[in-house]
């Protein structure tokens, strides 16, 4: 097998209830096209990740090309992720061609030019002035015209699986077009691989056939499975899982109740503060002009009454009363 997972759990912090990764076990053959679908927190970059080496697991027996990707690193893993094209080293001033000879692009210059056509990359682009999405395609280039054996990315190339027997596992939300490109689809959910990588297109004898039969599109079996995602989220907001999205029933507060949460308290412990304080007289002329600048622009504002709950010196929840008796 090309790629071999058994029993991988990840958690980005300790003691955690929701596991990045839960359980996750499943094997590829060599020259396989995996798509893997699944809502955004699903796992799938970690995953990735993971596979790349660039997350450490001990507890599970991860293997690319029968090496263990920690402790026997095997060449020729490609890993492309989206946090690359952020990174201030390759945000620089420098030139495009310079920057792909930098790391060996003049020994690959058949693969490099073709990558160049295809994405319709300029080698005089300077990298620090061209936008987001070029940067992306730059990276392409960068991390595909030297050959790799596996492929980790959000892009990919086709006949490199056909001709050289490269395995590609693509992690994506844009299946236009994809129908044709994977020779295997999986589903993660939840840190869950919950349909391991199956075989694509769907055969009579798919586990998948009962379901979206055998003339279905890899979209529509997208949209399927992230409906089926939301709807899974959604029961579990109902049984006390914390709910995303806007708080319905969260007040807002008026300018003037920021004003008083922030300024009041320490207003009302310079006035409180004991004699002993050697600047009390500089404190209590601060707060006198505060005070004065806080009622001119009430007045101006012509603010009748206004009022907050906060906390003083002592932290007991006091309540502040201002009437400034104007008439509307």
């Amino acid at each position: 097998m090309s790629v071999s997972v058994k029993s991988l759990s990840y958690a980005h912090k300790p003691n955690t209830e929701s596991p990045a990764l839960d359980g996750i076990s499943f094997n590829l053959p060599r020259g396989s096209r995996t798509v893997i679908v699944g809502p955004n927190g699903a796992g799938k970059s970690t995953l990735l990740q993971i596979l790349a080496g660039k997350r450490l697991v001990n507890s599970a027996d991860i293997r690319i090309m029968d090496r263990d990707v920690f402790r026997d690193s095997p060449p020729g893993v490609n890993f492309l992720g989206t946090e690359w094209a952020m990174n201030p080293v390759v945000r620089g001033d420098i030139v495009v061609s310079s920057f792909l000879d930098s790391v060996g692009g003049y020994r690959y210059k058949e693969r490099r030019d073709i990558l160049l056509d295809i994405l319709d990359v300029d080698l005089d682009w300077r990298m620090h002035q061209i936008s987001d999405g070029e940067r992306r395609r730059v990276q392409l280039v960068f991390g595909l015209m030297a050959p790799y054996d596996v492929l980790l990315l959000d892009e990919f190339l086709r006949r490199d699986s056909e001709e050289r027997g490269a395995t590609i596992l693509y992690a994506t939300h844009i299946f236009d077009g994809l129908n044709h490109f994977p020779t295997h689809i999986a589903h993660m959910s939840f840190g869950r691989l919950v349909t391991p990588p199956t075989p694509w297109p769907i055969s009579a004898d798919s586990p998948l056939i009962a379901q979206f039969g055998s003339s279905t599109t890899l979209y529509a079996v997208a949209i399927q499975w992230l409906k089926e995602d939301r709807d899974y989220r959604r029961e579990l907001e109902k049984n006390g899982r914390k709910v995303r999205g806007a708080r319905r029933d969260e007040t807002v507060p008026s300018d003037s109740e920021t004003f008083y949460r922030k300024y009041l308290p320490p207003l009302r412990c310079s006035l409180s503060s004991p004699l002993e304080h050697t600047n009390t007289t500089t404190m209590h002329f601060t707060t006198l002009i505060a005070t004065a600048l806080l009622a001119a622009s009430l007045v101006l504002a012509q603010t009748d009454v206004t009022w907050y709950a906060g906390a003083d010196c002592t932290g007991d929840v006091v309540q502040v009363s201002l009437d400034l008796g104007i008439d509307s």
